[in-house]
C-alpha cells in the first residue's frame, strides 16, 4: 500500500476508508472520561476501601486494558506510599495476598488471562474489583465474590475504551488515598480531550491539523518514540501500540534515561540515514521525543542532546510537550495526539484502521 497524504484532506475518502468510524469514535474521548466518572462515582466501592490503605494496588489486564494499569501508576507518580503493578499475565505473582488490592480490567470481560488472575486473587483472599463489560464472565466473577463492578459500555474496539478503563482506577486509587483527584481535574482532562478533538477535527487541513501532521511526519519511516518521564513514556507505548492496531504499522518505544543505553545506537545503523541511490520504498527512522514538565533534570540534558545527535546523524526529529498541570492532563495531551495521528497514518495509506484481523486469527488458533 502506498502512502498519499492527499487522502487526508480528501473528506469524502476519509468517510470512506474509516467505515466503522473510528475517528469519530475517538472524538468521544471526552464523553467517555465523563461518562465514566459518573458511572464510577455511582458504584459503591465500599467493599474495597473500607479495608484501608492495601499494601500494593495491582492491575491486571491485556493491551488496550492493561494500558490502564500503566496511566494509573503514571498519575500516582514517585510519590505514592505503595506500589502500583500491572500484570499481563495468566498468573498474579507470588508476593501478592490478601492484603493487597487487585483490579481486574477487560474492556470485553472476557480477555482469558484477565479472567484467570481475577479468580485466583479472589483464591489468594485480595480484595478485589472489576472493569469490563456487563454480563460478562468478569461482571460474574466479582458478583460472586462481593466485589465492586464499574460497567463499561461504548461502540469501539479495546484500544478506544482507554478513558472508560482508566477513569475508574484513578478514581479508586483517589478513594484509597493515593492520588489527588476531583471534579475538577476530571472536567480539565475532558476539555484537554475536547480541544485536540476540534484541531485533529477530519475537517480541518493538514498544515494547522496536529494530529495529520504528525501522521505525515511518522509515514515512510520508523518512528521512535521516547518518553522523558515515566508518565511521558507510557504516552510512547500507547503511541506504538496504536501505531500498530490502528495503522498496522511497526513503531519503538522506550524511556530517556534507558534508551541512551541501547536503543540510541540506531541512529548509527543501516536505517539512521537514507543512500541517494537507495530504492526509494526504504524505510528510514524518525525520532519523536515526548517531554513532561516532570522529568529530571538529567533527563533533560539527555533528551536535549539525544535530539542533537540524531539531526546529526541525518535522522530527524520531532517533540512534543505534555501539556497541564495534573498529570493526568498530560497524559491526556500526549495520548489524544497520538490517537489521532495513528489513525491518520491508517487512512493516508489506505487502511482500514480499525479491524485487527492477526489479533482475531491468533485468538481463534489458541482456542481451537
Amino acid at each position: 500500500m502506498n502512502w498519499e497524504p492527499d487522502r487526508l484532506d480528501d473528506q469524502r475518502r476519509l468517510t470512506d476508508g474509516d467505515p466503522s468510524g473510528m475517528l469519530r469514535v475517538v472524538a468521544a474521548s471526552a464523553a467517555q472520561v465523563r461518562t465514566s466518572h459518573r458511572v464510577t462515582r455511582e458504584t459503591d466501592l465500599s467493599a474495597l476501601v473500607d479495608g484501608g490503605r492495601p499494601r500494593a494496588l495491582v492491575v491486571v489486564g491485556m493491551g488496550g486494558s492493561g494500558i490502564a494499569g500503566d496511566i494509573l501508576n503514571a498519575v500516582c507518580g514517585h510519590g505514592t506510599p505503595l506500589p502500583v503493578v500491572t500484570v499481563r499475565s495468566y498468573r498474579l505473582p507470588g508476593w501478592v495476598g490478601a492484603t493487597d488490592v487487585v483490579v481486574a480490567v477487560s474492556c470485553s470481560g472476557r480477555t482469558e488471562e484477565t479472567l484467570a488472575v481475577a479468580m485466583e486473587a479472589v483464591r489468594r483472599g485480595c480484595r478485589l474489583a472489576a472493569v469490563g463489560a456487563p454480563g460478562s464472565p468478569l461482571e460474574a466473577i466479582a458478583r460472586q465474590a462481593a466485589a465492586p463492578f464499574v460497567p463499561v459500555t461504548g461502540e469501539g474496539p479495546p484500544r478506544t475504551a482507554v478513558w472508560a478503563l482508566s477513569i475508574p482506577l484513578v478514581v479508586i486509587a483517589a478513594e484509597l488515598g493515593l492520588v489527588q483527584l476531583d471534579d475538577e481535574v476530571l472536567e480539565n482532562v475532558a476539555k484537554r480531550l475536547e480541544e485536540i478533538a476540534h484541531r485533529c477535527r477530519p475537517a480541518s487541513e493538514s498544515f494547522i491539523n496536529p494530529g495529520k501532521s504528525l501522521a505525515m511526519e511518522m509515514a515512510e519511516t520508523v518512528p521512535m518514540i521516547w518518553g522523558s518521564s515515566p508518565l511521558a513514556a507510557v504516552a510512547a507505548y500507547r503511541w506504538a501500540c496504536q501505531l500498530n492496531e490502528n495503522g498496522k504499522y511497526p513503531a519503538v518505544w522506550g524511556e530517556i534515561p534507558e534508551v541512551n543505553h541501547n536503543q540510541v545506537m540506531a541512529l548509527e545503523g543501516p536505517l539512521a540515514t537514507r543512500d541517494i541511490f537507495a530504492d526509494e520504498s526504504g524505510r528510514s527512522l524518525r525520532l519523536f521525543l515526548l517531554s513532561d514538565v516532570e522529568e529530571h533534570p538529567q533527563v533533560t540534558r539527555r533528551r536535549e542532546v539525544s535530539a542533537r545527535l540524531a539531526e546529526d546523524r541525518g535522522v530527524p526529529v520531532s517533540q512534543i510537550a505534555a501539556e497541564g498541570p495534573h498529570p493526568l492532563e498530560r497524559l491526556a495531551t500526549l495520548i489524544g495526539l497520538g490517537d489521532y495521528a495513528s489513525t491518520y497514518l491508517a487512512l493516508g495509506y489506505g487502511i482500514d484502521p480499525t479491524p485487527v484481523s492477526a489479533i482475531t486469527e491468533l485468538k481463534t488458533r489458541i482456542s481451537s
